[in-house]
């Protein structure tokens, strides 16, 4: 772990195994779980929470100081799972006072040139590919995928295996299990291959596309649609989230699409 060429503050808390290549800038108040390779030139700063056998590419800076005025210097984190890949030049700000940490889960894939700002809660298995910036507190669930140089305003939420397309503004809500994409942001099908990929049944699938269609191409009001859901269609984990995610929805969320586009 020792290397001439790096800059690592003795109190830093580094596991067994860990990789620190040249010119890399760890500093006190941080902690590197076991077998993490941590590539040339990256900056970790104070409040970095990295889990085991992760990977940080040239050029990231993990744990910087929020890009927020409202932030007085007090102390928060920014915290990095097990076994997630952040590529080169990712920028990743620590948390405020707001919720105290910036989150990426286990598992997960940030390209290059991603930006994760104050306080964001990024669940596991979720990929962000290049370019895309993720302002403060937003929160991505679980098998997302968002696509390259996307655009996330503050406070918005993203559901659980949603995957949004590349170039995309994200203004409001997205919720679970669908495709995004257009300007203004719409609902263009259910995500099925992501969701076959994981091991979804077609049965399943079918009943996540017949949810969607009362909340997008009913003739009801959101409300009315899910009133409709509860009250007509089986109770199941899928359809208490998309209803749950929706009721809670503080941004509202994004629009349906009546073109052309498949499902599939």
């Amino acid at each position: 772990m020792d290397n001439p060429l790096s800059r690592i503050h003795p109190k830093a808390k580094i596991g067994p195994g860990v990789t620190v290549n040249d010119f890399v800038s760890i500093q006190e108040d941080v902690e590197i779980g076991a077998n993490t390779w941590i590539g040339p030139n990256v900056v970790i700063m104070d409040g970095a929470r990295i889990g085991k056998n992760c990977q940080i590419f040239p050029g990231a800076v993990i744990s910087a100081p929020p890009q927020d005025m409202k932030y007085q210097g007090e102390k928060t984190t920014a915290e990095i799972g097990d076994e997630t890949i952040i590529r080169e030049y990712v920028t990743m700000n620590r948390g405020t006072a707001s919720r105290g940490k910036t989150v990426v889960g286990n598992n997960c894939l940030l390209m290059a040139y991603v930006h994760v700002a104050h306080d964001c809660i990024i669940g596991n298995h979720v990929i962000v590919v290049n370019s895309t910036g993720l302002a403060g507190e937003i929160e991505v669930g679980d098998w997302a995928v968002i696509g390259g140089m996307t655009a996330i305003h503050q406070f918005v939420k993203i559901g659980a295996h949603a995957m949004i397309g590349g170039g995309s503004l994200v203004r409001k809500d997205v919720p679970p299990f669908v495709k995004a994409s257009r300007e203004p942001l719409s609902y263009i099908g259910v995500n099925s291959v992501g969701l076959r990929r994981r091991q979804f049944t077609n049965e399943k699938i079918n009943e996540i596309k017949s949810i969607y269609r009362v909340i997008y191409q009913g003739d009801m009001n959101y409300s009315q649609a899910l009133q409709y859901i509860e009250s007509e269609l089986p109770v199941s984990e899928e359809r208490d989230k998309i209803v749950n995610f929706i009721r809670g929805s503080k941004r509202g969320i994004m629009r349906g699409y009546n073109g052309s586009e498949s499902e599939d």
